[in-house]
């Protein structure tokens, strides 16, 4: 796997993958429904030994307003990253784990996503091609 400065990523995979219409009607709806949803980028961390961190980075279909009768969409990527254990900086930490991975795991991310939907019969989903996860994380800090 790929070496970095501060970490190296040791495994990942598919952690999570949901994709439920709940009726047949959804099935032919969700092409002029499907600009009632949005998509969610989701990132959360937890230490799974000493110096490797699980990173689970999750891309979400949901309903811009609450629905009984949704599509649900989602692929959870799990990341383990080993860090060097002289790495003390905390701040450049969360940036390995809101920015870095997410980067770099992004596009296998996507490709899971389309392929669910593309499989699914739905050729025209359209997910940006590059999310940039470092404004993201300046915005969500200020």
């Amino acid at each position: 796997m790929k070496r970095k400065m501060n970490y190296k990523i040791i495994a990942k995979y598919i952690k999570k993958l949901e994709f439920n219409l709940s009726k047949p009607e959804k099935y032919f709806s969700l092409t002029k429904d499907i600009s009632n949803y949005k998509f969610k980028i989701d990132i959360k961390s937890n230490r799974f030994k000493e110096n490797i961190i699980e990173i689970q980075t999750t891309l979400a279909l949901e309903p811009k307003e609450n629905k009984e009768d949704k599509i649900d969409a989602l692929v959870c990527y799990s990341t383990l990253v080993e860090v060097d254990k002289e790495l003390k900086d905390k701040k450049k930490l969360e940036e390995i784990i809101l920015v870095e991975i997410p980067s770099e795991i992004y596009p296998e991310l996507r490709k899971a996503f389309i392929f669910v939907f593309e499989n699914s019969g739905f050729r025209e989903i359209k997910i940006d091609a590059n999310i940039d996860f470092k404004k993201l994380y300046l915005s969500r800090r200020n």
